[in-house]
């Protein structure tokens, strides 16, 4: 690679760390603020995010974020007041910024917000009811990871009206999956708090499903008839059955298997590798066996 290359690869990573950055932030912004009180742990997660970003300090605008984050904190400036002025940087970034991806960003964004939430190791009614707000105002990333669980997920939890102790802790353990605390203590609480649960994977809810030539896999034991009837219904449909999961896979249909947490949680090697291929960038839709057979029984 020549010297020119690479300096064109440095601009290009260090661009791209940038944009990935400021989105994150954004999202962690939201969170924090969601539930209109912020707190001294929340402020001293933006702090250490500022540290772990210290790297990105000379690129404008993260001098001014690390200006404003220091002042906060020194003189004592109102958090609320802090907050707003930093969002609004990261929209002045976006705004100026011609190679801004939008889908990219939505989604580091939506990272960010669940990060916000968890800063200070709580999950309010608020601050979910806020995110369910988010959600459904960027519908646009149906089918992309991890929007697509979690916003499976918050409709389970939202699906009686009420929120208890057990959904926020599964909420938790979910969101730790790709979030990483800078505050030790507070990682620590969280992951006592979750030791218990397991998540491996959410199936879509109210999943939009096209048919023609697309490829279907089943997994696990249905409850309603059985696999081959169901692979003759998808045949009919236009789709193609297949009995592994590929990069070619799109729809993943999720037996019940008996497992009352199927709302939370789609246990598999089917499933196991279908994550690992949407974490890669492909996407393959997980449905619970009972909506997909809703579908069907619509076009049938």
């Amino acid at each position: 690679m020549s010297n020119i290359d690479q300096e064109l690869l440095k601009i290009y990573t260090s661009k791209s760390q940038a944009d990935k950055a400021i989105s994150s932030l954004k999202g962690l912004l939201l969170g924090i603020q969601s539930d209109e009180e912020v707190n001294e742990k929340e402020i001293n997660e933006l702090r250490k995010w500022a540290t772990e970003h210290k790297l990105l300090i000379n690129r404008n605008p993260f001098n001014e974020f690390m200006t404003i984050i220091e002042e906060t904190i020194s003189n004592k400036i109102p958090p609320k007041e802090t907050i707003e002025d930093l969002f609004w940087l990261c929209q002045k970034y976006e705004s100026d910024n011609y190679y801004y991806n939008a889908v990219t960003s939505d989604l580091q964004t939506l990272q960010g917000i669940c990060h916000g939430i968890l800063s200070d190791g709580e999950i309010t009614d608020k601050e979910i009811f806020e995110l369910n707000t988010w959600l459904s105002e960027n519908e646009h990333l149906n089918t992309y990871y991890p929007y697509d669980e979690i916003r499976s997920l918050i409709l389970s939890v939202l699906s009686d009206n009420k929120i208890d102790e057990e959904e926020r802790i599964v909420l938790k353990a979910y969101f730790k999956q790709f979030v990483k605390l800078q505050d030790s203590e507070v990682q620590k609480q969280i992951e006592k708090e979750t030791s218990d649960i397991a998540i491996s994977g959410l199936c879509t809810r109210e999943p939009n499903v096209d048919f023609q030539g697309k490829t279907f896999c089943i997994t696990g034991v249905l409850k309603r008839g059985n696999r081959e009837t169901l692979q003759n219904q998808i045949k009919s449909l236009g789709g193609i059955p297949t009995d592994s999961v590929t990069k070619k896979t799109d729809y993943l249909i999720v037996g019940d298997n008996g497992n009352p947490a199927w709302a939370f949680s789609c246990y598999g090697r089917k499933v196991e590798k279908a994550l690992s291929l949407r974490k890669d960038g492909h996407t393959i839709i997980m449905i619970h066996e009972f909506d997909f057979s809703d579908i069907i029984d619509d076009l049938i």
